[in-house]
C-alpha cells in the first residue's frame, strides 16, 4: 500500500503532537527536582541521581527513587535492573517494589 506524501506529513504531525507533552512533562519534572532526578533509557521513567563516586558494596546514603511519568496502575509490581559498561547485570537487593500514589 502506498501513502501519499500528504498523508505521511499528517502522520508525522500527529506523532509530534503525541510526543511533545511527554517531553514537556519530563522537562517539568526534572526542573522541579534539580540534581535529584535524572533521565533513564526510557522516556517515561526518571530516577534518583547516584553519587559520582560510590563503592559498589556500600548502601546508598538516601532511598533510590524511580518515578514513572507514564500511566502505571497502583499495585503493579515493578522490578529494577541496572548495569554499566563493565557489569551489564548488577546484583541488586530489594529491586522489586509495588507502584503507589499514581
Amino acid at each position: 500500500m502506498h501513502l501519499s506524501a500528504e498523508s505521511g506529513a499528517n502522520s508525522r504531525d500527529a506523532m509530534a503532537e503525541f510526543f511533545v507533552p511527554v517531553e514537556r512533562t519530563l522537562t517539568e519534572v526534572l526542573s522541579e527536582h534539580p540534581g535529584e532526578l535524572v533521565k533513564t533509557g526510557s522516556p517515561n521513567v526518571v530516577c534518583s541521581a547516584l553519587p559520582s563516586h560510590w563503592r559498589s558494596n556500600k548502601t546508598l546514603p538516601v532511598a533510590f527513587r524511580v518515578v514513572s511519568l507514564g500511566e502505571v496502575l497502583d499495585g503493579t509490581v515493578v522490578t529494577i535492573r541496572a548495569g554499566n559498561d563493565d557489569n551489564y547485570c548488577a546484583e541488586l537487593r530489594n529491586a522489586t517494589a509495588v507502584m503507589k500514589n499514581q
